[in-house]
């Protein structure tokens, strides 16, 4: 009796002959998803390049905000770019850091002086993102949207009970009795609070007066409204903290109406650019999933320093 080798080539032929077969179809598909990448930067370039001709640009803030370079120089760009006849800022964002909204605000207050602005507030446009919307020729938003949250705020987390509970004790040596306070393990001392109110009562003023002055609604008046309070679309037309009802369509109709821009340009999204437009994962799971959750643009959330943010839920 004869045993044929299992390595006998006659065997080989098949499996080699369907390798073959799957190596030039992975191929194909690794040409394929080149060609479509090499697509999408080419028509990122044409974009850029102004192969279009005249456009509206289309600038997202979504999630959270904070500071960010890129964005300040996208707009910066804008500016200056001669095919760019309008700007339509497209908020859902609860706010963010303070910092982050005064940066934001006063970009685009430096676009607006060269260039017609208009804020459109889709699902929500609270605190640090309404005083984004602030600096825009008109504001719009949905009858239903969320608006307002015109505040500051600082939060402290007490954990002295529960590192009591797991033997930690926190000491430390400080320069001066409010360096590095409030500290975690204790509540907020008198002199504490004191320093902290300071330091939200400055960044409150600024956001009463820009409400004040970009709105046209006199101080003692902003500041009955100025409470923290959220409100829908249409209560802010009423309270004068946002022109009125509509989205991007209404915002293109008030731009051919008072600022002659023709409605038929095409409308472009500069901010943010994905890397790679056919692979963004990010960008597919949507604005208002990503704003819900308090995510920015690229998937974060935490906050350092001084906040303006409307928050879903009880305050720690």
């Amino acid at each position: 009796m004869t045993i044929e080798s299992s390595h006998d080539p006659a065997h080989l032929i098949p499996a080699a002959s369907q390798l073959r077969r799957s190596r030039r179809l992975w191929r194909a598909l690794f040409f394929i998803a080149l060609g479509i990448a090499v697509l999408a930067i080419a028509g990122r370039l044409a974009m850029e390049s102004g192969a279009v001709g005249n456009r509206i640009a289309r600038i997202n803030i979504d999630g959270t905000i904070a500071t960010d370079p890129m964005r300040t120089e996208t707009l910066n760009k804008l500016a200056d770019d001669p095919l760019v006849q309008a700007v339509i800022v497209a908020i859902n964002s609860p706010g963010g850091t303070t910092a982050g909204g005064e940066e934001l605000y006063e970009a685009l207050g430096a676009l607006r002086a060269r260039k017609p602005v208009v804020a459109v507030i889709r699902e929500l446009g609270a605190s640090a993102a309404y005083m984004a919307a602030l600096a825009a020729d008109r504001i719009y938003a949905r009858r239903l949207s969320i608006v307002g949250s015109i505040g500051v705020l600082y939060q402290h987390i007490n954990a002295g009970k529960l590192l009591d509970t797991i033997g930690i004790d926190l000491d430390k040596v400080a320069t001066g009795p409010l360096k590095a306070e409030p500290d975690y393990d204790g509540p907020i001392s008198p002199e504490v609070r004191a320093s902290l109110q300071r330091l939200v009562g400055d960044s409150y003023d600024w956001f009463i007066d820009i409400v004040s002055e970009r709105r046209g609604i006199g101080r003692p008046e902003t500041l009955a409204l100025a409470d923290g309070r959220i409100v829908t679309g249409r209560q802010g037309v009423e309270h004068r903290l946002i022109d009125a009802i509509g989205g991007e369509a209404e915002a293109i109709d008030w731009l051919e109406t008072e600022r002659q821009i023709a409605a038929d340009l095409p409308v472009l999204t500069y901010y943010p650019l994905p890397e790679s437009d056919w692979l963004d994962l990010p960008r597919w799971m949507g604005g208002a999933a990503r704003a819900a959750l308090g995510l920015d643009a690229n998937g974060r959330f935490a906050l350092d320093g001084l906040v303006s943010l409307w928050q879903v839920g009880p305050s720690i």
